[in-house]
């Protein structure tokens, strides 16, 4: 994970990433159990303002998941998500500092999902 890429490997991925990740989570969304962090990773991904090094990590790792082909196939019931997961859960772990509640809220707003009140969960 620690590879330099060019800087033109990293537009390239990051291109393909824009083009190609919501389309994949639109045919897969019900069957990842890790929607939620996915989507967060690819706001942190595509903010500016996270730093080149976490973002080339993230859209690595997004990259992995959009790709035809892949360790183990989507669409082996199960299973298939279990290399994307084990990746993805690897670098949010690495990365988990620069993915900010800025992400997760726009992440929760793109699947819509209900967000928690937090005054109401203050006041408990």
């Amino acid at each position: 994970m620690g590879r330099e890429i060019t800087v033109e490997t990293f537009h390239k991925r990051e291109q393909k990433v824009r083009r190609n990740f919501w389309r994949k989570l639109k045919r897969v969304a019900g069957l990842v159990p890790f929607v939620e962090d996915l989507v967060a990773a690819y706001f942190c991904a595509m903010d500016p303002s996270t730093p080149m090094r976490v973002r080339g990590m993230l859209l690595a790792a997004l990259a992995y998941f959009i790709m035809p082909i892949d360790l183990i196939p989507d669409i082996v019931t199960g299973l298939g998500f279990a290399d994307d997961m084990a990746l993805l859960t690897a670098v949010v772990g690495l990365v988990s500092a620069n993915i900010t509640p800025v992400h997760r809220t726009a992440a929760a707003r793109a699947l819509d999902k209900e967000l928690p009140d937090a005054s109401a969960a203050a006041h408990g």
